[in-house]
């Protein structure tokens, strides 16, 4: 099997929004919970308030994380702050807020843990979410340190990522391939490091096609033995996990 020629400074194991499904998703509880489990690498959502600051949240929509309503990018950052992100999940997280990017990754960045930033953009947004997000992670990263990994399943807001902080790694996210092969063009033309599939679209043909363009091969959200099993027969290079609980980050 032919090995991508790019190093790959990250770990195997990425907890999925913090600690998968064990604590609030996005919110930083959950980050210090998967940490608490051993995890060093993290993917959160990262989407724009309406004054342009980034922040953590997966849906376009407040409804189901948050006791707020409407569209999260409509409100200030100082609107968000007021939100409550936790007790849709349990009463121990009641009053948890919705944290910065920032703050995620100046958490990150102190406690030497690797970062995996989605750009999850609500639509309309995709070019502007994208640069926004790269021109942050371009001001408060340390150069010599290992740098964040930009993924989204919108092309435009790695374009424009990569516009802004060009030296920042992307990989495309795909949920379903395009029956003409466009996903693989897109990649390359995005100059990604990695495509981050769907767990069950791998197989030893598309592991092996990804390696021979020279990027990674990465899949979510996985959460059984079995199919972590298969995608390391398969050579695959990262996984993305809600459990935190279940697999050993150190593997």
């Amino acid at each position: 099997m032919t090995a991508p020629s790019t190093s790959w400074p990250y770990p195997r194991w990425i907890a999925h929004r913090g600690a998968g499904k064990l604590a609030p998703e996005n919110t930083m509880s959950a980050f210090r919970l998967g940490a608490a489990h051993g995890w060093r690498m993290f993917e959160c959502d990262a989407k724009l308030s309406s004054d342009g600051v980034p922040f953590l949240l997966h849906d376009a929509t407040l409804e189901r994380t948050t006791n707020g309503r409407g569209t999260g990018s409509d409100l200030t950052l100082g609107e968000i702050a007021q939100l409550d992100a936790g007790s849709w999940h349990s009463r121990a997280y009641a009053g948890e807020a919705l944290p910065t990017l920032e703050a995620l990754a100046r958490w990150c960045l102190a406690n030497h843990f690797f970062l995996n930033v989605e750009i999850k953009p609500t639509p309309g947004q995709e070019a502007e979410t994208g640069r926004v997000v790269a021109e942050l992670m371009n001001r408060i990263w340390p150069a010599d340190a290992v740098q964040p990994f930009f993924t989204s399943f919108k092309p435009e807001a790695l374009q424009a990522a990569k516009l802004a902080a060009p030296h920042i790694p992307r990989g495309l996210l795909v949920d379903k391939l395009a029956a003409d092969g466009a996903d693989f063009q897109i990649a390359q033309d995005l100059g990604c490091v990695a495509m981050v599939f769907n767990h069950a679209l791998w197989d030893a043909a598309r592991v092996a096609q990804v390696h021979g363009l020279g990027m990674r091969c990465i899949s979510y959200t996985v959460n059984d033995e079995w199919a972590v099993q298969r995608l390391l027969d398969l050579g695959t290079d990262g996984i993305i996990s809600d459990r935190v609980d279940l697999f050993s980050a150190a593997a």
